[in-house]
This record gives C-alpha cells, structure tokens and sequence, in this order.
C-alpha cells in the first residue's frame, strides 16, 4: 500500500532472523487509493527539535513523528533536564509544555533564551492552556507560537515550515 518492501533472512536454524522494511522517502509520492493522484509531499528542512512534556506517551509520540519526517529529536520531561539537555544539545526548535513539575514552561522558556546558542531558537508553547491570558504569558517568556494540545500531525509540517526567527 506504501510502496515499501519486506524481506526475511536467516542463515539457519539457532542463527536468528533479520527483517528488513523499507518504505519510500517521506518526500515521494504514495496512493492512497486506486485511481487517485497526488502531489509529493513537501519536504521540510530536518531541524534540530527539543520535545519537553512531562507526560511521557506525548513527547514519545510526538518525537517518532518529528524523527519520521527527517528531524533530529532529544526528548525530555521536565525543566530542569530540558535546560541541561539544550545547552548541549543547542536545538532550533523547541516543542515545550506549559504545565511541567518543578519550573514551569514560562521559566524554561524564559531561562532558554539566555543560554549561549539558543538566541535564535524558535519556542513553541504546545499546551492545553489556551486563553488569551495564556497566550499572552506565552509571548512575555519568550515563545514565538502556542499550539493547543493535541497538536495535529497534519498541521506540524506548516508549523515547523514557518519556524523562522528573525
């Protein structure tokens, strides 16, 4: 259905197997259905990204989907690991709760951005916190967008597309 190809190997009995899937590049072009044509997808630049969330199954999720489209992905699940984590991992993006144990997301974002390297990284806040008082919050620690939870797969490609910071 995708194009892709499975294989099996084993040199005998007590020796152990090996599987190989291959699937097409993410930027070729994959029916969906009998008939039916599409573009190829456009390929986003592969970006260094920073997953902060405390609820492990989400920055995991999130992280697969990111390294599926190309991107290098640390993840990390709460404040203070995301700052060690950033000073040396200098991401360009940063996918960040709000609502983390110990410092919340406004403090992450606000001590990242005084870290060496990370003056041009872009924040964004993915958080269930979605009032015009949260967003406001958001933009005084320094984020450059907010995304309401769940974020859409299909939106994140354009979000991180437009990750530009002057």
């Amino acid at each position: 259905m995708h194009g892709g190809t499975v294989s099996a190997y084993s040199a005998g009995l007590g020796q152990g197997s090996e599987f190989t899937v291959q699937l097409p590049d993410s930027g070729e072009w994959c029916p969906e259905e009998e008939g039916t044509t599409r573009e190829p997808r456009k390929r986003v630049r592969a970006r260094r990204i920073l997953v902060v969330d405390d609820y492990k199954d989400s920055a995991q999720s999130l992280a697969m989907f990111l390294r599926l489209m190309g991107n290098d992905v640390h993840t990390s699940y709460d404040g203070p690991s995301a700052l060690e984590a950033a000073a040396v991992y200098i991401p360009e993006v940063v996918l960040l709760d709000i609502g983390l144990p110990g410092m919340t997301g406004y403090e992450v974002a606000r001590s990242l951005r005084s870290l060496p390297g990370l003056e041009k990284a872009i924040l964004v806040a993915v958080t269930g916190w979605g009032q015009e008082e949260d967003r406001r919050r958001c933009k005084e620690a320094g984020f450059d967008q907010h995304v309401i939870k769940p974020i859409d797969f299909d939106f994140l490609p354009k979000l991180l597309e437009g990750t530009q910071r002057s």
